[in-house]
């Protein structure tokens, strides 16, 4: 079906929002370093990377835009951190439902969306903790998985009851789950090292041949692969993709 001129016209708009919601708050000497698809990282985000610092939007929007790559499904999509960040805290209903629907979230069978817990739209950066709110078509469920025990529950929440509704599952009724075994971070900067990780764990599990446990999904898999030592080296992963990545454009 084709999509409407107002949803094209939204779906750029909104594009025009994500790149104005990347550049907020940086210093005229912050130079580019990386464009990677629609992602732009700058000196700064490679100075996180470099430190035990919490991770911010444009690194895991470049992370999960290199998961899409190296997972390329039309089942799966990795929702970027700024337009989750829209959908949980758009209080417009006719702007929402103009957005959303070209993201055509009926066709997915596998939906990430990355939570902040800043709730406050006029502020970029200013949240304090990430988590990932998962949605998975077969079990009709969607499943919160926080580092540092249910912080952004209410976040979640919130994302989750703005946009079950737009899942395409009128028939039955869109569960939500928290993941009581999620691993969970020892200190107050690794939760967007947790969100990589296990969104790289999700998305391995997905494109598998040997998804057979429906009713615990992807838990196991998490809980053995998620662990600190694996977190830990996600830093100098990240790190050194973004290297390697600035050494071939």
């Amino acid at each position: 079906m084709e999509v409407s001129v107002i949803y094209v016209f939204m779906f750029l708009v909104m594009q025009k929002f994500c790149i104005i919601y990347q550049t907020m708050g940086r210093s005229t000497g912050d130079d580019m370093i990386l464009s990677y698809n629609d992602v732009v990282l700058r000196r700064s985000d490679l100075d996180i990377l470099s430190g035990p610092h919490f991770l911010n939007d444009r690194v895991i929007e470049l992370y999960f835009s290199y998961l899409s790559s190296c997972y390329p499904s039309d089942n799966i999509l990795l929702v970027p951190p700024s337009i989750a960040f829209w959908l949980q805290n758009c209080s417009d209903k006719d702007s929402y439902k103009a957005f959303v629907e070209p993201l055509n979230l009926p066709a997915k069978a596998l939906v990430v969306f990355p939570v902040n817990n800043n709730d406050d739209v006029t502020k970029a950066e200013a949240g304090s903790h990430w988590s990932l709110l998962v949605y998975y078509r077969t079990a009709n469920v969607f499943v919160h998985h926080d580092s540092c025990r249910g912080l952004n529950h209410a976040c979640s929440k919130k994302l989750y009851t703005s946009v079950a509704k737009f899942m395409g599952n009128i028939d039955s009724d869109v569960k939500y789950q928290e993941d009581q075994s999620s691993p969970q971070q020892q200190n107050g900067y690794d939760c967007g090292l947790f969100v990589t990780a296990i969104v790289r764990v999700i998305c391995s599990w997905y494109t598998s041949s040997e998804r057979v446990d429906q009713e615990h999904i992807w838990f196991s898999d998490v809980k053995e692969q998620v662990t600190s030592t694996t977190v830990s080296k996600m830093r100098n992963e990240i790190l050194n993709l973004i290297k390697e990545l600035m050494s071939v454009s």
